[in-house]
């Protein structure tokens, strides 16, 4: 009862948090992130806690309410030791690094509420209690064949996909021992779980969201440091100095970086075009007059964040910003604010590239918009939007649905003449971790709205 009363008490904190969170988050974050200091980060050891909380949760309030919607009397997660289901990660509490042998999560519908155990030879702390005493492995299965009879579901998710990777994490070799310890009964009642895995990944409850904009302040703390004269020496740092050094950054904080990050200049004569595959790719030293940009994405509490955001260095005796920057990442702010408006409980990822592309269009914007679904992993499932590479409808995954408290990276460029440059085109990439609540998009940890400045 105490457990279950302290977890009470945090969701209705994080539930208060979430809601002045909302309510101020435009005024607070509108004006770009002023960053002092960065948030601080937890000790491995300090973060058990509050990943543990939020897991409890999603396990006893998100997930029945997915089950039921998904039409589902049963969900198994099968593993094997370091060859886990990606899924197994975010359904397990801290520390587990792996399963052990043989691990069989079974989560089992009970009138409104869900069960869950496993049938393994340990139980996972007190979120996963065995239901199986030990012995051989076909006695292993043979136990979960009859806890499934004694359930007598008529649906049993398994997580097997076609279309989306994140749903499809039973093997091959562990799905032909499920169908062969199963009666043909119970074979003809496994259906794909796609429906409810992309849900549970692409759902955050108010716990992570009360938590959720300190992550994203962190990683974009760590681009301020960046792009500012503690790291950039124009004439000596190099693009690979700045990336090389927000991965060390993050490392020294203990946050993972998901992908390595990277850095790209542009520059006044260059002659590649924005509409290049190659445009902005460079190994060279950083000169005054260049625009800058970065690509970052870091995960901590289990939450992901991805982050681009551009950079002006200084010619001698230039103390601002030029006009002409100024005004190109109002038209990048310009092209978020049309694409965020879009968003609409119901409509498809598609739909909402195409309402994007017709009014940035009316309203003069050549953008790009590749927006994708963010959580527990970087590149996450939910609606896709757009892709970099084709600005057309995506089958299948753009065809999902919006629903609210999703998380996404508004992601996309605009290209805009710049007139300090003779009218060269330039890009501004532009890239910021939201949610939608389900009525608008909010900024996590607020946008970009002006240049980081290198004197």
């Amino acid at each position: 009862m105490k457990v279950l009363k302290n977890i009470v008490i945090a969701s209705m904190i994080a539930l208060t948090a979430m809601q002045v969170y909302s309510k101020n988050n435009e005024q607070i974050f509108e004006q770009g992130l002023e960053v002092s200091e960065l948030p601080k980060v937890l000790s491995h050891r300090d973060r058990t806690a509050p990943i543990n909380k939020i897991l409890q949760y999603r396990l006893d309030n998100l997930l029945p309410k997915l089950m039921r919607e998904s039409d589902l009397d049963m969900w198994l997660v099968i593993n094997r030791e370091y060859g886990e289901d990606a899924l197994f990660y975010t359904l397990v509490p801290e520390p587990t690094f792996a399963a052990r042998r043989t691990t069989l999560l079974v989560f089992a519908k009970n009138g409104d509420q869900v069960e869950r155990f496993s049938v393994s030879r340990y139980d996972i702390g007190d979120f996963y209690k065995s239901r199986w005493e030990g012995g051989t492995i076909d006695e292993q299965w043979q136990r979960l064949a009859d806890i499934i009879a004694e359930y007598d579901p008529k649906r049993i998710g398994i997580n097997v996909s076609e279309e989306w990777a994140l749903a499809d994490g039973l093997t091959q070799g562990l799905h032909q021992k499920l169908v062969s310890s199963l009666p043909k009964k119970y074979q003809d009642r496994l259906v794909s779980s796609e429906e409810l895995v992309i849900r549970w990944m692409e759902t955050r409850t108010a716990p992570e969201l009360a938590v959720y904009p300190q992550i994203v302040k962190v990683a974009r703390g760590v681009i301020d440091e960046a792009f500012s004269n503690k790291v950039i020496t124009p004439g000596v740092t190099t693009d690979q100095d700045v990336a090389w050094y927000i991965r060390e950054r993050f490392e020294e904080l203990g946050v993972r970086p998901w992908f390595q990050p990277y850095v790209t200049i542009q520059r006044k004569g260059d002659k590649n075009s924005p509409d290049s595959p190659f445009f902005g790719k460079s190994s060279r030293t950083i000169e005054p007059g260049d625009i800058i940009h970065t690509d970052v994405g870091i995960c901590y509490l289990k939450l992901c964040t991805d982050t681009q955001e551009m950079g002006y260095v200084a010619n001698f005796g230039e103390f601002e910003v030029p006009k002409g920057l100024k005004e190109a990442l109002k038209v990048g702010n310009q092209w978020q604010d049309i694409l965020t408006s879009e968003f609409k409980t119901g409509c498809s990822g598609n739909e909402i590239l195409a309402a994007t592309h017709k009014a940035s269009k009316r309203q003069g914007i050549k953008s790009s918009t590749y927006t994708h679904p963010l959580g527990f992993v970087g590149h996450a499932i939910g609606p896709t939007i757009g892709m970099w590479d084709n600005q057309g409808p995506t089958p299948v995954k753009g065809d999902w649905k919006l629903y609210p408290n999703t998380g996404y990276a508004i992601e996309g460029n605009v290209k805009v003449k710049l007139p300090e440059w003779d009218n060269q085109l330039i890009q501004i990439m532009l890239e910021q971790s939201a949610v939608f609540d389900g009525e608008r998009v909010v900024y996590l940890g607020g946008r970009q709205t002006k240049w980081h400045f290198i004197q």
